[in-house]
């Protein structure tokens, strides 16, 4: 599939200066740069934390920090701060995801930033809305408990968060159209506005479905584990091979083509399988009969029916299983990238290949036009765009204001609080 050009992306010419770290506000900055936009990470000069992260964090810089550059300063130094002001005056859109206060103790909040560039957008991504939750510090597991997730994901008894940083994703997500819709308003009112995207928000939309199943039904919404399926057949099977595939059959139509794909004439014409209403009244036998069927058979075989029958099926997948998927690399779905040792915690570089944006535009994917950046990789480019002269950067540098990739990095550089 073909990339869209770097002048032909939609944010060609808008400037984002970013404040953020971890996953929510680094989403949102990955969307816009993806979309064409210059996005510019502001960073201490020992270089954002998350690039440090081990374990389940590893991936978080390199997957979110794409399409970036880097500026490292110390935005606590006079000189610092700026340089900063000096390039928020340039851009379009400013996007922070710290505790709530910490912009303004940095001089950097929205009321210093509307006078500055009264055309600014200033993307806000933090915990909660105001309200009497705004102080509380929140992760993505916090707000999952609070919202109702967790209960709906785990059994009974034993919430679990989901398997993906799910609303931090999202929270930066409505974070990029937000910005866009004040973007698209600015070319009405010719001023910019505060956005803001909060985790807590962001859960109960995902479980507002299940609020108004309650609204409907008057019954609580069971846990995922333990609900009443909506349809006869959805579910997870053990193959004679001992592999597990998901399977459904949620339609009238799709249950007869079910019964002629398998030779379950039987249960074609029991009257009492007629209709998905009475497959899901019918759950108690009907279930244990078809797992022992489908016991007999591989799980390829049972995959190779479903398929050619058009019927709903997938195979239980790791994530880093998908590396290898069929569609994935056919399509281009998947970028080749190499990711340097200072965008993660590994040792050393890694040439490995990262999903892009999952649109196309105009039959166009949008390309990864470069990898997460070097702490201070673009530090000399963005002053020199500033206007500021070799030996004005040359004295920053040396007084351990700003930092660049090729440059010694300074060991007191302090990074805002933590979101």
């Amino acid at each position: 599939m073909p990339e869209a050009a770097p002048q032909d992306l939609p944010l060609a010419g808008i400037r984002v200066v970013e404040f953020t770290h971890m996953v929510m506000g680094p989403s949102c900055g990955l969307i816009l740069g993806d979309l064409g936009a210059e996005v510019i990470k502001v960073e201490p000069i020992t270089g954002d934390n998350t690039r440090r992260l081990l374990g389940s964090g590893a991936g978080f810089f390199p997957m979110f920090n794409r399409n970036k550059k880097s500026l490292a300063v110390d935005v606590r130094e006079p000189r610092g701060l700026e340089l900063v002001l000096k390039l928020v005056g340039t851009a379009d859109v400013f996007c922070e995801n710290f505790k709530a206060g910490t912009m303004a103790r940095l001089g950097l909040g929205p009321k210093n930033l509307e006078l500055l560039n009264p055309g600014l957008i200033y993307v806000s991504h933090k915990g909660f809305l105001p309200g009497p939750y705004e102080h509380r510090t929140a992760l993505d597991e916090v707000v999952q408990m609070m919202g109702g997730l967790a209960y709906m994901t785990g059994p009974e008894g034993r919430p679990l968060r989901a398997g993906a940083s799910v609303n931090d994703i999202m929270g930066g997500m409505f974070g990029a159209i937000g910005a866009l819709a004040a973007l698209n308003q600015r070319q009405r009112t010719g001023r910019g506005q505060e956005v803001q995207s909060a985790l807590f928000e962001n859960n109960v939309f995902l479980v507002a479905q299940h609020m108004m199943q309650f609204a409907v039904t008057g019954q609580a919404a069971a846990p995922m584990p333990n609900r009443i399926s909506a349809w006869g057949i959805y579910d997870v099977f053990s193959a004679r091979d001992g592999e597990q595939i998901f399977l459904a059959v949620v339609s009238d139509t799709q249950w007869a083509l079910f019964c002629d794909a398998f030779a379950f004439a039987d249960l074609k014409c029991d009257a009492r399988l007629a209709t998905n209403n009475q497959r899901v009244q019918s759950r108690d036998w009907l279930m244990p009969m078809l797992r022992e069927r489908m016991a007999l058979l591989d799980a390829a075989e049972i995959a190779g029916r479903f398929e050619t029958h058009g019927l709903p099926h997938a195979p239980i997948t790791r994530p880093h299983d998908l590396f290898d998927d069929p569609h994935l690399n056919a399509t281009g779905g998947l970028a080749p990238v190499r990711i340097a040792a200072g965008s993660c915690g590994a040792d050393h570089d890694i040439d490995t290949h990262v999903p892009l944006l999952p649109v196309t535009l105009d039959g166009h994917r949008l390309p990864l036009r470069h990898a997460a950046p070097g702490i201070g990789q673009h530090t000399n480019d963005v002053l020199a765009s500033l206007g500021y002269m070799p030996s004005q950067i040359a004295e920053l540098h040396a007084a351990g204001v700003v930092a660049a990739a090729s440059m010694p990095v300074s060991a007191d550089g302090g990074e805002p609080d933590n979101a």
